[in-house]
């Protein structure tokens, strides 16, 4: 490929493909990405603990993952981001991306949705197809609505599957996250009191929360500044029953505040929350149903042998420039002006709570996580650009990677199709939901699909 296609006849870069071919009648070409930005999608359409896209989709498409430059396997970045707490609190984007660039002098400016696009176009153009379908998660709802408004008239079908809000970009995606968050754990720890038969760990989201702060406790030597779901009848002592309204209202006015005051003092005293596997593991999981049971197991058990999770150094580094490449390609199209009086809310939650629930949101809205990185250009205003097909959205009402509000902007601007999903995975497409993955194949193989509401998924990770 071109490095810069604003310089065609310049440097190349070398990007890998992968191709699963139909195993039935072919209907077309469909092209896939994850999202992150960062997220490789030469595995894109392989079955894994999370997605297993139906049978319908492998027989006939031919399934394109196309590798985003930057990624292993892309020309990737060669680089880590800064470890020093000095540089990370005033220098993060600029020394990020001064070491990216130094190995390869004038590469990160060319990391961008727009670039990523055309580099998907000059693969169409060597696979011979005259137009594509496309498969878009998460971010990659963003780069498949900028490739079908850069080239309409090679697109075919266009799926957007949980989609962010372009105008959110950057700084404003990870701030929107927060909030959300919080409340998809709320939503695991009703789940598990509603399944405290199996778990034993409470019949309530309150009881279950102060079981796994505990359990938070215990692994990292600090309290959990999350605050407490609110309490319910089943919070009550027997012999106040009779006061249950006033007991709740007094529990819910003053649990919180002590909860987070004790956490915010252990943080300061002690090690880390971030010490604390299940800590992570749990906000790992709040968008994604079939990992709930994990969390549950793990407060069951105590914990999580943290053995377990010891990365190679290999894999540790490859983990280190997916985090480069994801800040390079957002600062170089942020176009959400930095809040600075949040930078007091990102000193703090990076530096002494390590709440993991507000430190990523304030990185990015406080302007932390691109200073001294300005922007190098102005994402594509994503449009419908006279598509011959309507796109189809599909979102989940309490997806807080990606909240609803912000998937009905992009709905709005590329003109689609809704389908709204009950509960709140991120990603619906090949999660074991029939009503999401029969309407998704029909809209491949008709144009059309009438159907606009679907329910949750189901759970499929056995509960033990």
């Amino acid at each position: 490929m071109p490095r810069d296609y604003a310089n065609p006849d310049g440097p190349t870069i070398t990007l890998t493909v992968s191709k699963l071919p139909a195993h039935g009648n072919k209907r077309g070409v469909l092209f896939g990405n994850p999202g992150g930005p960062g997220g490789s999608a030469l595995p894109m359409f392989e079955d894994n603990e999370l997605f297993t896209f139906p049978q319908e989709l492998r027989n006939e498409w031919d399934l394109i993952g196309v590798q985003p430059r930057g990624l292993p396997f892309g020309t990737p970045v060669e680089c880590v981001p800064p470890l020093d707490i000095v540089t990370a609190t005033v220098n993060y984007g600029g020394a990020t991306r001064a070491m990216c660039d130094a190995a390869n002098p004038g590469y990160t400016a060319t990391i961008t949705t727009e670039t990523t696009a055309r580099d998907w176009e000059e693969v169409r153009r060597q696979l011979g197809e005259d137009r594509i379908s496309i498969y878009g998660l998460s971010y990659g709802t963003f780069l498949g609505s900028t490739y079908a408004t850069l080239f309409p008239q090679h697109v075919d079908r266009l799926v957007l599957d949980s989609a962010m809000d372009p105008d959110w970009a950057w700084n404003e995606v990870l701030w929107q996250q927060n909030d959300g968050y919080k409340q998809r754990v709320y939503a695991m720890m009703q789940w598990i009191a509603d399944n405290d038969d199996v778990y034993d760990l409470g019949d309530t989201p309150l009881q279950v929360y102060q079981r796994w702060a505990g359990v938070v406790a215990a692994e990292a030597g600090a309290s959990p500044t999350l605050a407490p779901p609110p309490a319910q009848v089943g919070d009550v002592p027997p012999a106040l029953r009779d006061f249950a309204e006033q007991y709740i209202a007094g529990i819910n006015l003053t649990e919180g505040a002590r909860a987070q005051f004790e956490g915010w003092l252990s943080n300061i005293l002690t090690p880390s929350q971030l010490m604390s596997t299940v800590y992570g593991l749990t906000r790992d999981a709040a968008p994604q149903r079939d990992m709930w049971p994990f969390v549950a197991q793990s407060i069951r058990n105590g914990g999580v042998d943290p053995g377990g999770f010891e990365l190679s150094d290999d894999l540790m580094n490859e983990l280190l420039q997916f985090q480069a490449m994801q800040n390079v390609i957002m600062c170089n199209e942020n176009q959400v002006a930095p809040r600075p009086w949040d930078y007091p809310a990102f000193l703090v939650h990076n530096f002494i709570s390590g709440d993991i629930f507000e430190l990523i949101g304030y990185t990015f809205s406080s302007g932390a996580a691109c200073a001294g990185a300005p922007p190098v250009t102005t994402p594509v205003n994503v449009q419908n650009a006279g598509l011959e097909v309507q796109p189809l959205l599909v979102q989940s009402r309490e997806d807080p990677q990606t909240p609803y509000d912000g998937g009905l902007r992009l709905r709005d601007r590329m003109g689609a199709h809704l389908i709204t999903v009950g509960g709140g995975d991120h990603g619906a497409f090949g999660k074991g939901n029939s009503t999401v993955d029969a309407a998704v194949i029909e809209y491949l193989r008709t144009g059309t699909v009438g159907v606009t509401e679907a329910p949750e998924p189901p759970i499929r990770t056995p509960l033990l």
